[in-house]
């Protein structure tokens, strides 16, 4: 008795859904939601009897602030999409011309290519507004938040006086032995900031660094030499290395005439730079900042003169000649990381440490990303809750398809 109810049901369930279906309106057009107001959504239901439909937009704001009658002639009527009659129930997204706070109507229409005579049905008023939010991406702001409560949280904590551990950087622990290296030889420290302006932060970041190694210079009394491709970089380094002089004790010993401007010109600078380099065989190197073509030139030519070489940059392409001629290397995240880690100040070392939280975020992310997309390739789970967890990250963080 139970089975032959079910068959019952089955029979009549593609009726009901024919039912249910023909009830619904042949156009409906509503507001795209999460967006800035100028788009509008529409979907139309299959019109057998017609080869094509054209679904045509009418703007009533524009036509009042015009003075013309809202039931205009078809001219006024803007077309936004033209498809087959039969076929799949589609969501159309209307971008094209959409201006927010204005009211449009919507209308469909049969027959084919040039001879839309037939009106098939006319959507009621719709208005195309924006929206302070995108519900959307409300993922991404509870990574956010996360994020921010990690660095306040760590910050806080590294000013309460607890030790926040961070992994030693080889590169700048080797910045007192360097210096003291060109103090006993009696050899100029050569600091090269890059070749990019004050614009880039890798400039900002190197400059950083210089004015810690400007104060062990100033406190070993060795001479510290930074030609510079930038006017502005020439200034903020003069500065940063004359603070730096300052907090030494030692200002009578800064010489601002060291730290100077050569050219913009790439290649110019870098002729320069390893012409100093061959006549005053400078005992140290330090490359901190944006390097491009000019990086293995400089680190060779200083490897030539047997001088320590510490460089430091984010430039991926330029890693491994740094890495190949230099003594020390700061990679990537080190560099940035580098400023935190020499002044110990609280505000920086609990937004590091607080940046770590992120980190281990993503990667618990890419890992059950990873795992979920081989178990469904290899067709185990497909279908189920795994497969739409899958396109649930796909669409969510990657804005892939799926």
């Amino acid at each position: 008795e139970r089975s032959e109810l079910v068959a019952e049901w089955h029979q009549k369930l593609p009726s009901i859904i024919q039912a249910v279906f023909d009830l619904l309106p042949p156009l409906v057009a509503y507001d795209a939601p999460n967006d800035n107001g100028k788009a509008i959504k529409f979907c139309w239901k299959a019109q057998p009897s017609f080869a094509s439909v054209r679904i045509e937009r009418f703007d009533l704001t524009r036509a009042a602030a015009d003075d013309k009658i809202l039931e205009s002639d078809d001219a006024e009527w803007v077309e936004v999409h033209v498809g087959p009659g039969i076929g799949p129930t589609s969501e159309i997204l209307d971008k094209k011309g959409v201006k927010p706070n204005h009211d449009y109507e919507y209308r469909i229409r049969g027959g084919a290519e040039g001879e839309w005579a037939t009106l098939i049905h006319t959507a009621p008023l719709v208005t195309a507004k924006a929206q302070w939010f995108d519900h959307a991406k409300r993922y991404y702001l509870t990574i956010v938040l996360i994020f921010i409560a990690a660095v306040a949280f760590y910050i806080q904590l590294a000013k309460s006086g607890a030790d926040l551990n961070l992994r030693k950087i080889a590169g700048l622990e080797a910045v007192d032995e360097a210096v003291g290296r060109a103090t006993e030889m009696g050899r100029p420290i050569l600091f090269i900031p890059g070749i990019q302006d004050m614009n880039d932060i890798q400039t900002v970041a190197g400059l950083i660094i210089l004015g810690h190694v400007a104060k062990i210079a100033a406190e070993h009394d060795a001479q510290l030499e930074v030609p510079t491709s930038k006017s502005l970089v020439m200034t903020v380094a003069r500065e940063t290395v004359a603070a730096a002089y300052m907090d030494a004790g030692r200002p009578d010993a800064y010489d601002e005439k060291s730290i100077y401007y050569v050219t913009d010109d790439q290649f110019g600078y870098v002729a320069a730079v390893t012409g100093t380099m061959v006549r005053k065989k400078p005992a140290t190197c330090i490359y901190m900042g944006a390097f491009y073509a000019e990086s293995l030139i400089l680190a060779e030519t200083a490897n030539t003169t047997g001088a320590i070489q510490i460089a430091g940059t984010a430039m991926p392409a330029q890693l491994p000649f740094f890495v190949a001629a230099c003594d020390y290397t700061l990679i990537g995240e080190e560099f940035f990381a580098a400023s935190a880690y020499l002044s110990g100040a609280p505000d920086q070392l609990g937004s590091l440490k607080g940046q770590d939280v992120g980190k281990v975020i993503v990667l618990v992310l890419l890992t059950i990303g990873t795992v979920l997309a081989s178990v469904v390739s290899i067709g185990y789970m497909r279908y189920t809750a795994v497969d739409d967890w899958l396109i649930f990250l796909k669409d969510t963080f990657l804005n892939v398809s799926s």
